[in-house]
């Protein structure tokens, strides 16, 4: 059984920083799609970033340049650094994965099949 267990949200002054992780069980993260994607309240969930099978990352437009997603294989963990947060950072950020190998980062929430509950992030002005 796949699971995926979000850690490192909290509350934080804009211009701070965060490392979410995510710790995967049931399945090795090496070869595999990831993703980050948050939800702010009576908004629907959007992407934050992705990274492929390859190890190749893509960010949504907003996140580009303070966000890094990378993966740690040995140890399956998928890790989100924010830097330079601002209070519209603030949500509910959920990591993804899917079951197989994709050779290009997938960009939107159906084609992600396992979900962790979140981690709650809140940036204050």
């Amino acid at each position: 059984q796949v699971q995926l267990v979000e850690s490192g949200g909290g509350s934080v002054q804009a211009g701070g920083s965060l490392r979410l992780s995510c710790v995967v069980s049931g399945y090795g993260i090496r070869y595999k799609c990831m993703g980050w994607f948050r939800q702010a309240p009576g908004k629907e969930r959007e992407v934050v970033a992705a990274i492929a099978s390859t190890g190749s990352t893509a960010y949504a437009d907003s996140m580009k340049g303070r966000f890094t997603i990378s993966k740690d294989n040995a140890e399956n963990i998928l890790s989100l650094q924010m830097h330079s947060l601002k209070p519209e950072d603030t949500a509910m950020y959920f990591c993804a994965a899917r079951g197989d190998y994709c050779s290009a980062p997938r960009m939107t929430e159906i084609e992600y099949f396992y979900w962790g509950p979140g981690t709650q992030v809140t940036v204050s002005s």
